[in-house]
C-alpha cells in the first residue's frame, strides 16, 4: 500500500461544500463533494462513490489540488 497524501490545510469539508452549491458546473461539484467528504475523515472509496469516479481518480484530483497554488 502506498504512502498517505497530506491535504491541504487551507481548506475545509464546509467550505468545499459551500463552494460546490456555488458552481454551476457540474464536475465541478463532485469534484469539490469528493474532496469534502475526505476532509471530513471518509475514505476514497467513499469519495468515488460520491462523485461517480474511481478511486484513483479520486487520488489523481487531491495529487493535483495539493500542488495547486494557494490564491490569496
Amino acid at each position: 500500500m502506498g504512502s498517505a497524501i497530506s491535504l491541504r490545510s487551507d481548506f475545509g469539508g464546509d467550505g468545499l461544500r459551500i463552494l460546490a452549491r456555488q458552481t454551476k458546473d457540474a464536475d465541478q461539484a463532485r469534484r469539490l463533494l469528493a474532496h469534502a467528504s475526505i476532509y471530513d475523515g471518509g475514505s476514497r472509496a467513499d469519495a468515488a462513490r460520491l462523485g461517480s469516479v474511481t478511486v484513483q481518480i479520486v487520488r489523481d484530483w487531491v495529487v493535483r489540488s495539493t500542488r495547486a497554488v494557494p490564491m490569496g
